[in-house]
């Protein structure tokens, strides 16, 4: 298994724009940092416990990736807090939260990806 240790600098600044583009979140309460660590990647710590730091940390070389996991983590938080609010979607997977919103709701959330795709550079697939 080939093993990447090192970043290139094109795709240590396109991480860089990812990670600027999710900033933002930090406003939002989600547990989550994203700290470069310069020729080796991005690392992406998430699941803060004051007693304990971070649960899960991840490390990036590839600005895609890095862009994919962070949106993950953003409309999963999205999902959570809309089944807060109804015990019967606290028990579905996030897909199928996603799946019992209105398609106003979901096209609400498919366009913050958008949003993120376009401040990132990153082409939305």
């Amino acid at each position: 298994m080939d093993k990447k240790i090192y970043i290139t600098d094109d795709e240590r600044a396109k991480c860089r724009k990812v990670a600027d583009a999710f900033a933002e979140l930090d406003n939002e309460d989600i547990d989550l940092v994203v700290a470069d660590t310069g020729r080796y990647g991005f690392v992406r710590l998430t699941y803060f416990n004051e007693q304990y730091g971070f649960g899960k940390s991840s490390c990036y070389t590839d600005s895609r990736e890095l862009f994919d996991a962070l949106w993950n983590d953003w409309l999963n938080e999205q999902l959570f807090k809309i089944a807060m609010h109804d015990p019967l979607l606290m028990e579905l997977e996030y897909e199928d939260i996603f799946q019992s919103l209105s398609q106003s709701e979901q096209k609400k959330l498919l366009d913050r990806r958008s949003y993120f795709a376009q401040k990132s550079g990153i082409p939305d697939a």
